[in-house]
């Protein structure tokens, strides 16, 4: 096992609480530095993209130093329990799946499963299908006109000849729904 007691204490003191969906992402990044060797990204040597917004991503943010700030973790919406890891030095890239062979109903019992069992029986292994992302980029901050609140140039629209934030603006659609 590559990860310790002590990375456990870590991940769960930045969680707030002891959980199956915490030691998926713990397990993840056991799986990631057994395969890749990759370890803590102090800027975006290591970027992660998140298919889940769920307890395991903390676990990710703790072990790997990927977070939101620094623009090395990624949040891709499939609602799937996976996490694929890109190592901009030499190209390497690993797509890990949650899969468990064995189900749990008892929460202890899966948290405890979770833990201890071979990393192949939690997780299938794949590239990516999709390609490693740009690097982090820092945009001008536009003062919006209307409630002058400050947002980056790239989610800034035109309305009605004013420049304005996304929750100023005025979506347009004549897109019918049909029930």
């Amino acid at each position: 096992m590559y990860l310790n007691k002590d990375d456990w204490k870590k991940c769960v003191e930045f969680h707030g609480h002891v959980c199956p969906g915490l030691a998926i992402g713990y397990r993840a990044c056991e799986a990631l530095r057994e395969k890749l060797g990759a370890g803590f990204s102090k800027d975006e040597e290591l970027v992660c993209v998140t298919e889940n917004d769920a307890c395991g991503v903390d676990a990710v943010q703790v072990l790997t130093g990927c977070t939101f700030g620094k623009g090395n973790l990624i949040y891709r919406g499939t609602g799937k329990m996976a996490f694929s890891f890109f190592k901009r030095d030499t190209g390497e890239s690993i797509r890990i799946i949650y899969s468990p062979k064995e189900n749990f109903e008892d929460r202890q019992k899966r948290l405890e499963h979770i833990l201890i069992s071979p990393l192949e029986d939690l997780f299938l292994f794949k590239k990516p299908n999709f390609p490693l992302p740009e690097r982090a980029r820092i945009f001008t901050t536009i003062i919006c006109e209307m409630c002058g609140e400050g947002a980056p140039e790239h989610k800034i629209r035109l309305m009605d000849g004013k420049k304005v934030c996304l929750d100023c603006f005025g979506d347009y659609t004549r897109q019918m729904l049909f029930l």
